[in-house]
Order: structure tokens, then C-alpha cells, then sequence
């Protein structure tokens, strides 16, 4: 290993703090000691002798057992001669090593973490620390390497104070090395500060540190310092891991308290956990923990983020009733919930009610209400709202500017959004990671990736860090334009620079590759991901799995199924409808149904989709019969058919010219209103005059246009409009997986609006069946909202 700069001048430069003197220098320490003994210190007084005050008087001076009495007098002569004496004697490091041990030992600890500070601060090259992770040469301590204790544990608590939580994780492994034990508020402070620093190591390091406190130092940890560990799984969203800390921890004598749960509770909502959500309240109460405020805030803030409002308002009755009063924080929530539904006439009714309640609207109130206004209502009464924030005193944020900025993005006014920042920068305000994503995401759309790529260098010069979403929005846009090798040397570029990479991250990739057919990439993807422990869902799965069904690997997409099941996620109607469209495409429509059987007995609900996916493989088999009575069975059996249905099977039979049997189920489409439509009009037309029945054809479209069931449209050959309504999540291309994400996750926060302007601008692309459902009862939940509102 090859030493470092610093690593050098502190082995070579090592010396005793008290090196011997010459006769000379033995009289100035004399003489300066005098002058700083004297009751009124007068340090103008030590102005004739800056040029004679060497480092070696220095460093006795301040390790002299007289002045060691005086602390204060130190302090003060240490101040002096970091402005008055030469760069050579200010950065070395030797002269504040020399004080700091007696200002420790007269508990002066404050000052010795503010004179650290000072240094490291100005320590660029980072001599200090080399020389605390190398004593050897410089301790002079009377019990060798145990005197160094006050002395390293200060030094980890001021370089976390620096922001500099992995150098003072290398001072903690000395100390480990040295069998020096820490103290616990030392080990706490310093895994704190790694679990909270942005990178993706850091967590990891937490957790050593933890290992090597408890388990080679013998520090006793507190419930606070697990706690900490505990937050730390929940943001790499490994839940499973916080939850087992829960029951380890009395293994190390503590306790689970409020915050513990109050963690994890929070991190469960995130995710739609919400059994587990009522399981941990449970388990919460038969440790005799009441939920506290927060508790019931985080229970509002989860129910408001899934839009569930009632339950959300029961939740603060309940507060009321056990005499925890609800706070800003909390009317916050339940308007944000408001507005995500669109439901801003409620929300201005809230903001009221607390007003009447001498809780005054904050900025975040303001905010989200702004938000509302551009989501859903009026940009009119949003910028009134911001007037109304300067009429009452509240002062917008950079969050205030940040929504703004949103909103001319989305309505493609880039030159008002540039000069919004600008004005923000005017006022104080530094454009933020969400500033330049938002312009970042803005500038893809607009397809303007050297621009966003400039947004990108900007952030690195404001030592902005590029996180997971700056990252999947370039990526995203990157495999829309199949510039894979780009979006490759990105990923790799982020993650060796300690940026956190999500399952999205590696999902998109995955998703891009297999629709470019480079199946083996994506499968290495797929790997590395898991080397990197990145938990994924079922959502990752589902895009292994069709992947892997789609390029004709059905077989490999079983086995992620099963590690899948045996990972306990619960696979949904995606998941086993891609499998057996999968084995159908492949030409195995017996594997296809011996797995449905199987799955069904399994407690696996087939949906119209499942039917369609059978029925259009039984009929492309030239297997009409087997499928006439499938479909037969699951009418029996009450399910649910669409159009889709219908048309495979009218399409079969008018193929096999069955047309009275296509003509019966063009009535039952009609019986049960589900169409029929003009590729139904059109299948039966062309196969009456493929069978020579002219006039019967002729009639049947005259009947249809007398009908107004056909107006001016031609029933020639067309493009087929039940296409996008008819594909499987199998047929689903890469880009349908990014667009069912945003839709999924704008309407989980009840950001209808902006869903419905990705599926409208993003025609011809499939959204999975699921996004699909949710994005429609939402719309319909917010219409019914809006109907009672106007009633």
C-alpha cells in the first residue's frame, strides 16, 4: 500500500510534543511562561519574540505541566500564535496535539472540539488525521496508547461535525486496533452521521462500526444507536431488517421505544405494507408502547399518501380522544391528502378550520396548497395563494420555487423556469437536487439530452449530488432512445461514485435491453443488482419474468417465480398471466394451461386478461372447439370478458366461415354491452364477402349506418383500435414499464391530473393491467369527490 503525502510527514515529522531544547530556547519557554502566568495576560507583550518562538518552544509551551493549570491561559496563546506565527508552525498539526491533551484533562471540551474544528477545517491535505491514525511517533502519553482515548474519541466527534463521517470512521477502526474503547456517545455520533451521509457505503460502514463497538470493544449500545440502524435498513428499504433489529435488540439490553416503531411504521407506509403496518401496531401495543404524536402523524401522512382520507380523519379523532391534539403537521397531511385528490375546496375549508384554531398556516401549508392549485384547480388562484403568503407574512421557500418552476416545465415555458431560478438565486434561495430535476426531466421530454446532460455538470459544480431520481430520468431516456452503451457507463459511473442505485435504476436498464433482445445483459443486470443486496419487487420480477418470456426463456421465468415465492413477496395477476402468455407464444399451450390449473389451485384469480391470453393461443392452435367451450366454462362460471374476448373468438369463427356462430356472439356482445366495435363490424363484413354473401354484407353495413353504429367511418382494413386494449402484459414493450411506474406512483399519491396527462401523451403505449385498474378508480373515486363537492 503506498503512503499518501500526509501519511509521509507524519512518519517522518514525528516527534515527542517536548523535544529537547537548546539553552536559548530553554530560556524564552521561561521567559513566555512568565508572561502567560501573570494574572493579567497581556499577549501584545510576546509581539519581540515571534521570530524566536520555534516549534519546538511551541509545542513545550503548550504540553508544560506548569501552564497544563491554565487552560485558558493555553487557549489564549494558541489563538495568538495561529494569527502572528509563520504557515510552517500554523499547519503542522504537533502544536494543537501538544494543548489538547491538558484542556481534556480540565474537561475543557468544548473548546478542544471547537479548536479541532478550526483545523480540520482548513486541513485540506489532511495532515491531522494522519497523524492520529499514526501516534506511534508523536504520543508521548504516560500510559501509552490508553491516554490517546479522550484525545480520539474528540477527534471522531469534530471530524462528523466537519461532515467528514468516513474520515473519523478511520480514527474509530485505530481506536479498534489499539484496543482504545470508545465511548458509547462517540460510537453513536459517528454511526449517525454514516447512516445519514449520502452514500451508499456509508450504511454499510454504520454497520460495521456497530459490530466492532459491541463485539471487539465491548461498548454497551443504546436504543437511540440501534434506532439509528433501524433508519438506515428503512432507507435502503431492506423493512425486513429493521423489523429483525426490533427483536434483536434485547439481546444487547435494550428496548424497542416509540421511535422505533414510529421508524419503521413510516417506512412500511412508503412501501403499501399496510398489513404489516397494523401487525407492528399490534406488537407496538403488547410492549406497552402508546403511540405518541408522531405515531399517530405518520398513521395520517401514510393514510393521506394512499389517499385513504377517511381513515386518515379517524386517525385524528382518535388523537383527540386520547388527548394527543393534532398539530400543524398534522392539518398539513390531511390538506396534502386533499389536494392529491383534488379535492381543494376541502383543503381551503381545513386551512380555515385552522386558522380558527390559532394554528397558523406555515409555508407548507401554503405549498402544498400552491401545488394543489397547479395540479388541479387554477394557476390563477395558485398564484394568488402566493400573494396571500406575503400579505400574511409567510415567506416563500425553495420549495415554494420549486413548485413554480414544475409548473412552467409541465406547460413547456423552459424560459420562465430558467428565469424563476434565477430569480430564486436573487432571493437567497440555491437551486436544490429537486431544481435540476425537475429542469433535468423537462429538458428529456423536450428530447434536449445535451442540455440535461449540462444540468447534470452544473449540479457536480454547486456540489450537488446526483441521486436515484436525476439518475432514472437520464436512463429512462437514455434506453428510449436505445443509447444503451450510454446509459451502461452512467449506471457504472454513479455507482463508483457512491451514488445510491435503486431497483427502478437497474429495472429500466433491464427493461431496455430485453426489448433490444439482449436478454444476456439483462440477465447480467439482473445479477449484479442482487450482489449489490437491492431488494427487488414484485415489480423488478414481473420485468425479469416477461422478460425472459418474451425472448422465449419461459422455463428461466418459472425459476425467478419460484426464488420469487420463496422470497415471500406475493406474486399478482402480471406475474402469472406474463408466464403462461409466455409458454403460448412459445407454442406450448398445454404447459400454459397445466400451469394456469396449477396456479389456480394455488389461489391464483384469472382475470379477462388470463382468458384472452388462452383463447387467443387455443385459436392461433387452430384448437376453435377447445376454445369455444373454455369460453363457454367461464361464463359458466361468472367471470368477467370484454371485447377483446368477443373479438378473438368471432375472428376465429368468421376465419373458419362460422358465420351464424360469429353472428350469435355478436348479439351476446351487444346483450351484455360490451361493443361491439369497428374491428368487430369489420371482421364479420370481410368474412360475408369473403364467403360471396355481397348483399348480405352490403345490408349489414346499411343496417349499421341507419343504426348510427357506423357513421362515416369505412370499414376497409385498418389499423387495428382494440390493439393497445387486447395486449398482454407480455406483449408490453420496455417503454410501458416506466409509464405504468409514473402512472402508478402519481396516482398513489393522488396525482390523477398529471397521470392522465402521461397516458394521453404516451398513445399507443400499454400500461399493465394493475396501473391500469388504479389509474381508473382513482379518476372515477375523484370524480364522484367532485360530484358530491358541486352537490
Amino acid at each position: 500500500m503506498c503512503e499518501t503525502p500526509s501519511s509521509q510527514t507524519a512518519s517522518t515529522a514525528g516527534t515527542n510534543p517536548r523535544p529537547e531544547l537548546t539553552e536559548t530556547e530553554a530560556q524564552l519557554l521561561n521567559t513566555v511562561t512568565e508572561i502567560l502566568t501573570k494574572d493579567q495576560i497581556s499577549l501584545e507583550s510576546l509581539t519581540p519574540y515571534t521570530q524566536r518562538l520555534t516549534q519546538p518552544v511551541v509545542v513545550s509551551l503548550l504540553s508544560s505541566k506548569t501552564l497544563t493549570k491554565l487552560p485558558n491561559a493555553l487557549i489564549s496563546f494558541f489563538k495568538w500564535a495561529q494569527v502572528n506565527l509563520p504557515p510552517p508552525l500554523t499547519q503542522s498539526p504537533l502544536p494543537l496535539l501538544s494543548l489538547l491533551p491538558s484542556l481534556l484533562r480540565r474537561y475543557k471540551f468544548a473548546d478542544a472540539k471547537s479548536l479541532l474544528v478550526s483545523f480540520i477545517n482548513s486541513d485540506r491535505q489532511h495532515v491531522l488525521h494522519s497523524y492520529l491514525i499514526n501516534p506511534g511517533g508523536w504520543n508521548a502519553g504516560e500510559n501509552g496508547y490508553k491516554s490517546l482515548k479522550p484525545l480520539l474519541d474528540i477527534s471522531i466527534s469534530a471530524y462528523v461535525a466537519c461532515g467528514k463521517p468516513h474520515l473519523a470512521a478511520q480514527v474509530f477502526s485505530k481506536m479498534k486496533k489499539l484496543r482504545v474503547r470508545p465511548n458509547s456517545l462517540t460510537c453513536h455520533t459517528l454511526i449517525n452521521a454514516l447512516v445519514k451521509h449520502p452514500s451508499s457505503h456509508s450504511i454499510l460502514l454504520a454497520n460495521k462500526v456497530f459490530v466492532d463497538m459491541t463485539n471487539v470493544l465491548g461498548v454497551q449500545p443504546s436504543t437511540n444507536t440501534i434506532n439509528v440502524l433501524i433508519y438506515g435498513c428503512c432507507l435502503e428499504n431492506k423493512i425486513k431488517d429493521a423489523l429483525e433489529w426490533v427483536d434483536k435488540m434485547e439481546g444487547f439490553g435494550c428496548a424497542p421505544d416509540n421511535v422505533t416503531y414510529n421508524t419503521i411504521l413510516d417506512a412500511l407506509f412508503k412501501k403499501g405494507r399496510l398489513n404489516e403496518v397494523r401487525d407492528l401496531l399490534s406488537d407496538m401495543k403488547n410492549r406497552g408502547l402508546v403511540p405518541n404524536r408522531t405515531t399517530y402523524n405518520i398513521l395520517v401522512g401514510g393514510y393521506c399518501k394512499l389517499g385513504w382520507i377517511k381513515d386518515a380523519v379517524k386517525v385524528v379523532e382518535l388523537m383527540t380522544q386520547n388527548k394527543s391534539l393534532p398539530d400543524v403537521w398534522t392539518y398539513n397531511m390531511l390538506i396534502n391528502g386533499l389536494c392529491n385528490t383534488g379535492r381543494l375546496e376541502e383543503a381551503i375549508r381545513l386551512k380555515k378550520e385552522m386558522e380558527n384554531l390559532k394554528l397558523l398556516p406555515d409555508v407548507v401549508t401554503y405549498n402544498t396548497l400552491i401545488n394543489g392549485y397547479f395540479e388541479w384547480g387554477s394557476s390563477t388562484e395558485a398564484f394568488q395563494l402566493i400573494d396571500e403568503m406575503g400579505e400574511k407574512g409567510v415567506k416563500p421557500n425553495a420549495v415554494t420555487n420549486n413548485i413554480m418552476i414544475k409548473w412552467y416545465c409541465r406547460e413547456g415555458k423552459i424560459d420562465e423556469a430558467n428565469r424563476t431560478v434565477r430569480i430564486m438565486e436573487e432571493s437567497g434561495f440555491s437551486p436544490d437536487c429537486v431544481t435540476y430535476n425537475t429542469l433535468i426531466n423537462a429538458c428529456c421530454k423536450a428530447g434536449k439530452m445535451d442540455e440535461a446532460f449540462t444540468m447534470m455538470d452544473k449540479m457536480g459544480r454547486k456540489r450537488l449530488k446526483m441521486d436515484t431520481v436525476t439518475l432514472n430520468t437520464i436512463l429512462h431516456t437514455l434506453c428510449g432512445e436505445k443509447k444503451f452503451d450510454e446509459a451502461y457507463n452512467l449506471l457504472n459511473s454513479a455507482s463508483k461514485r457512491g451514488y445510491y442505485l435503486d431497483e427502478v435504476t437497474y429495472g429500466t436498464l433491464m427493461t431496455g435491453y430485453f426489448k433490444d433482445e439482449k436478454a444476456d445483459i439483462a440477465l447480467k443486470l439482473w445479477d449484479e443488482m442482487r450482489g449489490k443486496q437491492i431488494i427487488p419487487s414484485i415489480v423488478t420480477y414481473n420485468i425479469i419474468i416477461r422478460g425472459l418470456s418474451h425472448s422465449g426463456k419461459t422455463d428461466q421465468a418459472i425459476d425467478r417465480l419460484n426464488e420469487l415465492l420463496e422470497s415471500g413477496i406475493i406474486p399478482d395477476e402480471t406475474t402469472y398471466n406474463t408466464i403462461i402468455h409466455g409458454y403460448c407464444r412459445e407454442g406450448q399451450v398445454e404447459k400454459a394451461f397445466q400451469f394456469h390449473n396449477k396456479m389456480v389451485e394455488n389461489s391464483f384469480k384469472p382475470d379477462v386478461f388470463t382468458c384472452n391470453i388462452l383463447l387467443s393461443a387455443l385459436c392461433g392452435s387452430g384448437m376453435l372447439e377447445k376454445a369455444l367451450k373454455f369460453f363457454r366454462s367461464w361464463i359458466l362460471k361468472g367471470k368477467v370478458v370484454d371485447a377483446v374476448t368477443y373479438n378473438t373468438l368471432i375472428s376465429s369463427l368468421c376465419k373458419e366461415g362460422r358465420l351464424e356462430d360469429a353472428f350469435d356472439l355478436l348479439s351476446e356482445m351487444e346483450e351484455k354491452r360490451l361493443g361491439p366495435d369497428h374491428y368487430t363490424y369489420r371482421l364479420i363484413h370481410t368474412a360475408l364477402i369473403g364467403a360471396g354473401r355481397l348483399e348480405e354484407a352490403e345490408e349489414f353495413m346499411s343496417k349499421l349506418v341507419e343504426t348510427g353504429k357506423l357513421q362515416d367511418h369505412s370499414l376497409q382494413p385498418n389499423k387495428d383500435p382494440s390493439v393497445v386494449a387486447s395486449k398482454t402484459p407480455g406483449d408490453i414493450d420496455s417503454s410501458s414499464f416506466s409509464y405504468s411506474e409514473q402512472i402508478r406512483e402519481l396516482c398513489s399519491q393522488g396525482r390523477y391530473k398529471d397521470a392522465m396527462q402521461i397516458f394521453e401523451e404516451q398513445k399507443g403505449v400499454s400500461i399493465d393491467k394493475s396501473a391500469y385498474m388504479i389509474f381508473m378508480n382513482g379518476l372515477i373515486k375523484r370524480r364522484k369527490s367532485i360530484s358530491k363537492a358541486d352537490d
